[in-house]
């Protein structure tokens, strides 16, 4: 019984592990262009926000660490 358990567990993991592996990227290089969008972007006012980054930026003393907006391409 002991040993068809450890038998099961180990196939569910394995069948776990299988299930992560993906050999195709999930967002094609075409399709990036629609994560550009400004639709797609969490701010309501990016202008203000930009503003407020560079704000706590500069009392932080720190720079960058909250993403990068970049280009349909995948360049950036």
């Amino acid at each position: 019984m002991s040993k068809l358990l450890r038998t099961l567990g180990v196939a569910l993991l394995l069948g776990a592990l299988a299930a992560c592996a993906a050999p195709t990227p999930w967002v094609k290089p075409y399709e990036r262009e629609h994560f550009a969008d400004p639709i797609m972007s969490f701010n309501r006012d990016p202008v203000s926000s930009i503003y407020l980054e560079h704000v706590f930026e500069s009392r932080e003393g720190a720079h960058g660490g909250t993403g990068a907006v970049g280009g349909g391409c995948g360049c950036n």
